[in-house]
């Protein structure tokens, strides 16, 4: 059986209208002008190809799905994510940092070249952004968004179903590392924001 967090039925029927797919999370992004903000300072100052994932789409999706402010809640960080192993350096990401920092003061920019982060997660290097987003705990968490020539762009190598369905579920890299995503869950208060979530494959859920 699946778990749910408490007040699931209370909360389901207050819903707002339900996103269906991932060309509605680029409209609800374009929609949204602290969003797009941010990704156009990312395209105007930041590295070739940038994305900014995790949260940033994540929990305004969320937000919005449970009917609460997509403004109330920005996230702590602005997850800034690209692959390029000629300047995969810690040294380098800080030097990004601080020129958004300049563009863009009041954002909590945080710069990952996923060129070098399979080295502190142990893992073989991470082909692209892609790759690197299939190694991240949550398939939720695995969704980034960027600006192209076109508008809003979403990467989602695992889909856009359960962060649409409010679902936490492991990745297949951390399925057999399932303390991680649970202590994430209880360290970030998950439950407690949207307890309409609901937990498949982690611990006695299927």
């Amino acid at each position: 059986m699946r778990r749910r967090g408490r007040g699931w039925r209370r909360w389901r029927a207050y819903l707002p209208k339900r996103m269906r797919d991932i060309a509605d999370i680029a409209d609800f992004i374009a929609h949204n002008p602290r969003m797009m903000r941010c990704l156009a300072v990312l395209a105007a100052h930041g590295p070739a190809g940038a994305w900014i994932g995790a949260g940033f789409v994540r929990n305004a999706v969320w937000d919005h799905l449970s009917g609460q402010d997509t403004e109330a809640n920005p996230p702590a960080d602005l997850d800034v994510v690209f692959h390029d192993p000629a300047i995969a350096t810690a040294e380098h990401d800080a030097g990004i940092e601080a020129a958004l920092s300049v563009a863009a003061p009041d954002l909590p920019w945080s710069v990952r070249n996923q060129a070098r982060m399979h080295e502190r997660n142990g893992h073989r290097p991470y082909r692209d952004v892609d790759d690197a987003l299939t190694h991240w705990p949550e398939t939720a968490t695995a969704i980034a968004a960027r600006l192209g020539p076109q508008g809003v762009e979403i990467l989602a190598p695992f889909g856009v179903e359960d962060v649409l369905e409010m679902i936490i579920r492991p990745t297949p890299a951390f399925r057999t590392k399932q303390e991680i995503p649970l202590a994430r869950l209880g360290a970030k208060g998950w439950l407690t924001r949207w307890p309409m979530l609901r937990l498949v494959g982690l611990g006695d859920s299927h």
